[in-house]
């Protein structure tokens, strides 16, 4: 079995598919990426069993067909050190050969056979997203998870599915982070199957595997788990089980007082008052009064600070206080020159 391809585009392929290959597994067969190469189409397979993903390589010329197990951490070494455009493949009786110019690779191959499978995206009832959009709301969502939580729920986001829109929604229960977008509706909505908490690392895959931000994002519910549909890529995931917390209750239906802030110049005065935190004072007090925000914190043995901007607000003073790293997480995702209201 032969191939011939673009060494970058190899490497693209294989940093995406690594990201759900275990490091630590009882199953040493998972530490590799089995390769599918069927004439001109050649498909990377990884998983970890919760996780999984098939990815089509782009630029293969091969008129072969076959499969081969392919040690992930050696073969990314390998592409990541060699310097020519193209490499080629080849597995024969002796191993696994990479060749690259100069330079020339043979490494054990393993059998195929006993690898896991992941599934294709066949289905016909999907929800339609764009690609942009599902960036954008994974990205708003995601670094509000727990994946370290005994409420196994709370290491995932929920995905809440309409006929036209879908709402992200994560929390480790110190914060909560929401983002809805449009969607399109293809074959039937199902109901009674449309709040899936997906795995906070099958979230970060979809957004690794966007290449095409003009494109659409396919995702399919099953009864125990998801297929999604990204450029290249198809995604699966188990679903999370366990309750996820009912968040729109702490979301105030029409709040009192809003402030409208810029995000660059917001983000700049968090970082500074962070600076003078520690582990066990982390607390910073956020006072808001007429025209002016002023961030002060004190932390023993580390010293004090204090932080102003202008605001425009206009009103009774109002003091809280916030862990900064909690609101730098949020507007670190949002461009500087974007507006938001606090």
């Amino acid at each position: 079995m032969k191939l011939h391809c673009h060494r970058t585009s190899l490497m693209a392929a294989f940093q995406v598919v690594n990201a759900v290959v275990p490091s630590r597994t009882p199953r040493e067969i998972l530490k590799n990426i089995k390769l599918e190469l069927d004439g001109g189409t050649a498909t990377l397979i990884g998983t970890d069993q919760e996780v999984g993903i098939r990815y089509e390589i782009q630029g293969v010329e091969s008129s072969d067909s076959g499969e081969i197990l392919l040690p992930a951490a050696r073969v990314i070494s390998i592409l990541r050190e060699l310097t020519e455009d193209s490499v080629d493949l080849e597995l024969d009786e002796n191993g696994l050969w990479i060749r690259s110019g100069q330079s020339e690779f043979r490494l054990s191959a393993e059998e195929p056979d006993e690898f896991p499978p992941v599934s294709s995206f066949l289905n016909d009832n999907f929800y339609a997203i764009p690609a942009s959009a599902m960036r954008e709301v994974i990205r708003r969502t995601i670094f509000a998870t727990d994946v370290e939580s005994t409420r196994y729920a709370l290491g995932g986001i929920l995905v809440e599915l309409s006929e036209d829109s879908v709402t992200l929604a994560a929390t480790d229960s110190r914060r909560l982070a929401v983002a809805k977008t449009s969607c399109r509706l293809e074959g039937e909505h199902d109901s009674s199957n449309c709040r899936p908490v997906i795995p906070a690392k099958a979230m970060s895959l979809i957004d690794k595997s966007i290449i095409d931000e003009d494109d659409e994002v396919y995702i399919s519910i099953q009864d125990n788990d998801i297929l999604v549909k990204s450029g290249p890529a198809t995604i699966y995931s188990r679903i999370i089980e366990g309750r996820f917390p009912n968040y729109q209750d702490v979301i105030p239906a029409s709040p009192s007082t809003t402030i409208d802030m810029v995000v660059g110049p917001f983000y700049a005065a968090v970082r500074q008052a962070q600076i003078v935190t520690n582990e066990e004072s982390r607390g910073v007090d956020f006072k808001f009064s007429n025209g002016n925000l002023c961030m002060t914190s004190e932390a023993a043995d580390v010293g004090r600070s204090k932080i102003e901007i202008p605001i425009s607000y206009e009103g009774d003073e109002i003091t809280i206080t916030f862990d900064p790293r909690f609101v730098g997480d949020f507007l670190k995702i949002l461009e500087a020159e974007s507006s938001i209201q606090v």
